[in-house]
């Protein structure tokens, strides 16, 4: 858990240091950055779809996930959720927009082989060196961050915390389940994910990007269908 609690505190120094320089920063240049954030977020994607090596499990898995999402309304219960939570420390305008960057940065920082990958090391092994370079990353993403979305963005150390913390305790457990082709449909399906959101930062798209989580659910269940028969 060490690394774990590393890699929080990482982000709540970058996320200080983004904070520190958002001051000064206007507020057209600072719409013109979460534009260009969101286009270096949908390049950050594409790295990872492309390497997908079974796109008919991906496809599905979206399809099958973003049905649940819609019919769960799962994009706008997390949302009115994290916006009136958020707007008891601010106004209900700002409110939104915290919420926002708490989404989005909960998604960039916790999705990925590494993610996973670093933290069953961690659990299984006591391996921290994914987790020690994930944190760097994560430093240096939550200044970005910060300085063009806000506060809302030190949320995410919280979530971080909690994910992969949890992943770390359970790694005994949930192992068996994670083979290395699940955890490259898993990267490959989260990437897809981060692209959406990239769009979304980028101004280009207005898509409900939370609805499509339940799709990192049923990968591993798609892939043991799939081995079973």
């Amino acid at each position: 858990m060490f690394a774990v609690i590393v890699n929080s505190i990482a982000i709540v120094l970058g996320c200080l240091i983004g904070l520190l320089l958002r001051r000064g920063i206007p507020e057209n240049t600072s719409n013109a950055l979460m534009q260009g954030l969101g286009i270096c977020t949908v390049v950050i994607g594409i790295q990872g779809v492309v390497q997908e090596q079974n796109i008919l499990i991906m496809i599905i898995a979206i399809v099958v996930g973003i049905f649940i999402g819609e019919s769960t309304d799962l994009d706008g219960r997390i949302n009115r959720y994290a916006e009136k939570t958020a707007s008891r420390f601010s106004g209900s305008g700002e409110g939104a927009k915290i919420a926002h960057a708490f989404i989005a940065s909960c998604l960039i920082m916790n999705v990925g082989a590494m993610v996973i990958v670093g933290s069953l090391n961690a659990g299984l092994r006591g391996d921290f060196a994914m987790l020690y370079t994930k944190s760097l990353l994560d430093f240096i993403s939550g200044i970005m961050m910060s300085a063009v979305m806000g506060i809302g963005v030190m949320g995410s150390a919280g979530f971080t915390l909690v994910f992969q913390g949890a992943i770390v305790l359970l790694a005994n457990h949930i192992s068996p389940y994670l083979s290395d082709a699940a955890i490259a449909e898993l990267n490959s399906t989260g990437c897809l994910i981060i692209m959406a959101l990239g769009l979304n930062m980028a101004g280009i798209t207005n898509l409900k990007v939370i609805n499509y989580l339940p799709a990192l659910l049923l990968v591993p269940l798609l892939l043991m269908m799939v081995n079973f028969f």
